[in-house]
């Protein structure tokens, strides 16, 4: 075999195994935004047109995420809020709209004392979107049937799935204390 025939095939096997680990590479990341995303990967890749577009937008919201001081409730701070959702969720009965919109108040509340934003919503589903992924469909929805309750366009049966969403996301908050 001559030298130019052995410097191509190596070239060429080269090529094919940067190729690989490159391919392996981005699988990997892929499946680690999969995961920690859960479902909101999937909605990224259909609101961006596609996984290289959404990639980069989560990879973003990452950085964001990771600028952020979020912290840790002391337990006595976590069982003031338990009372608190217990409260808010006493109140239902005797009026569904109000409490409502007073679980969105908790839950804006709760993010806010963990080191969330809490201007706007969209950026509150972005930031959330990193460790929440999984209960950030359940704020969506709650959320919803809030901005229409405040034009009395829901049913109390709508008003109520509102409150075990909102519970879902407030529940997540409360016990997720991860340090960062």
């Amino acid at each position: 075999m001559s030298n130019s025939t052995l410097i191509a095939v190596i070239a060429i096997a080269a090529v094919v195994v940067i190729a690989l680990v490159v391919g392996l590479w981005m699988a990997a990341r892929r499946r680690r935004l999969q995961n920690q995303f859960g479902p909101e990967y999937d909605r990224t890749v259909e609101a961006e047109g596609g996984r290289r577009a959404a990639e980069r937008e989560l990879r973003a919201r990452e950085e964001r995420h990771d600028k952020l001081e979020i912290k840790e409730l002391p337990p006595e701070r976590r069982d003031r809020y338990a009372v608190e959702w217990s409260s808010v969720q006493e109140h239902f009965v005797d009026r569904p709209e109000g409490s409502v919109e007073e679980a969105d108040e908790l839950v804006s509340r709760l993010m806010r004392e963990r080191g969330y934003p809490t201007d706007d919503y969209r950026g509150q589903l972005r930031d959330l979107s990193v460790e929440h992924g999984r209960t950030l469909e359940h704020y969506r929805a709650a959320h919803d049937v809030k901005v229409r309750s405040a034009d009395q366009q829901t049913t109390t049966e709508e008003l109520r799935g509102a409150m075990v969403h909102y519970r879902a996301l407030f529940d997540d908050l409360l016990s997720d204390q991860r340090s960062r």
